[in-house]
Parts: structure tokens; C-alpha cells; sequence
């Protein structure tokens, strides 16, 4: 196809060969689908996609290993020339926390100026911003933070069942009525049956209110949840 303008080149698409590159070097995908060695993003591919064609706002993003699903989603936003996106993660370790606290945390967001270096690579600096607070804190601070409302959300914190039940009803309580919310990793069975985590017991529990919900699981890899918000007051009767 001819391009003899080069409008194409001038468009705004971060996603050529050489970020891809970057994005699974240095943004370090877990359990997302992903080929490194044919520049396939997986699920990262989903999280561009959704925020190119929802155009949110307002992104909220809680937890994240090496920063993934935070690049992907961001970069939508950036690609968009609008919206921002807020990043929750204490910066846990699994060595110095423990397991109850993190699964494989590698305290990645101690430092803001390597935080915010972090992010500038991708031409981040200016869209994402990052709390170093547990997502409890997070929300009790809310209205004092100045935080809009949530028009995309990522869950992907602590996952036992009470924080991931915890984060969920926290992010509809900010959230617009037909707001999504990703959780990710809905296909860690193996943890799931040892009560190491909760995601896909919460999705069970939700998915019995399909006045409130519509939901789409992903179970590829760790898996990724979709959920669609149908109700405003959605989360006054999830008890």
C-alpha cells in the first residue's frame, strides 16, 4: 500500500519492533501470553487495544511485577493524546515481606527517580503516576488525592481472595457505571487450590450477578479477566 504523504510513519503507533523489544526486555511480561522471540505481547497487546478503543480518562493500575501491564496500558494512553494513568504498588519483596505479602515481588518501585526513569523510556514520564502505598492505603486517601473517577482499572495485587474482593469493590466504589476492570491471573489453579490466591473464586462469586456484571476470562497462561460494570451502585450487593 502506498503511503505518499507518509501519514503512517506520522501517526501516532508506539508499537514498532524496537519497543516491542524494549517492553519484554526492561517492562518483563509474567504471565501474559507472551513470545518473546516473535515480539508477541500477549495479553499486553489486549491492554493497548482496549485503551486505544475505550479512550478512558482515568487508568488504574494495582500492582505489577516489573511494570507490564502499567507500559502497555500507557502507552495507549499516549498513543491517544489523552488520559493518565495512576500506578498503586508498596514495592514489596518477597524476601523482606514474605509470601503472605508478595508473590515474587522484587521491591521495583523504592526509588522515584529510577520509577520515573523507568516509565520515561517509553515516553511515560508524564502519563503515569505512582503511590507507593498498598492499595488499602490508596483508597482511604482517595478524595485527598484529588482522584478522578476510574474508567479502566487493572487488579493485580495481593492476591488472596479478601484483597482481591477488597480491591475490586474499592475500584467500583470510584468507578463510572460501564467502567471495565481487568484482573489478572484467573488461571493459577495450583495456587488457587492451596488458597494462595483468589482471583478465580472472586470471578465465580461476581459472575452470580449477572444484573452487574458481564464478564469475558481470558484462560491463557496466567489468564486475564474482563469485567464490565453495568451498575453504578454495583458494589453495595457484593456484601
Amino acid at each position: 500500500m502506498l503511503d505518499p504523504d507518509n501519514t503512517i510513519a506520522q501517526s501516532p503507533f508506539s508499537l514498532r519492533p524496537s519497543l516491542l523489544r524494549d517492553v519484554l526486555r526492561h517492562a518483563r511480561p509474567l504471565g501474559h501470553n507472551e513470545d518473546p522471540e516473535t515480539l508477541n505481547l500477549g495479553f499486553g497487546f489486549l491492554y493497548y487495544g482496549l485503551v486505544r478503543s475505550l479512550r478512558p480518562q482515568h487508568v488504574l493500575v494495582i500492582g505489577s511485577g516489573f511494570g507490564f501491564s502499567v507500559t502497555c496500558l500507557g502507552l495507549g494512553l499516549k498513543d491517544n493524546a489523552a488520559g493518565r494513568l495512576t500506578f498503586v504498588d508498596p514495592s514489596f519483596s518477597v524476601i523482606k515481606d514474605g509470601p503472605l505479602q508478595t508473590f515474587g515481588g522484587t521491591s521495583q518501585w523504592d526509588d522515584p527517580e529510577q520509577v520515573r526513569a523507568r516509565f520515561a523510556r517509553f515516553g511515560l514520564a508524564d502519563i503515569v503516576t505512582h503511590y507507593k502505598l498498598t492499595s488499602a492505603e490508596f483508597f482511604q486517601r482517595y478524595p485527598v488525592l484529588h482522584q478522578p473517577p476510574v474508567d479502566l482499572a487493572f487488579i493485580d495485587g495481593n492476591h488472596a481472595y479478601e484483597h482481591v474482593r477488597d480491591d475490586f469493590v474499592n475500584v467500583l466504589r470510584t468507578a463510572r457505571k460501564g467502567s471495565y476492570v481487568l484482573l489478572h491471573d484467573s488461571n493459577i489453579y495450583i495456587r488457587e487450590m492451596v488458597r494462595h490466591a483468589g482471583v478465580k473464586r472472586w470471578l465465580k462469586q461476581i459472575g452470580r450477578h449477572k444484573e452487574l456484571f458481564e464478564i469475558v476470562d481470558f484462560p491463557f497462561s496466567s489468564g486475564v479477566a474482563l469485567v464490565r460494570l453495568l451498575r453504578k451502585d454495583a458494589w453495595k450487593h457484593l456484601g
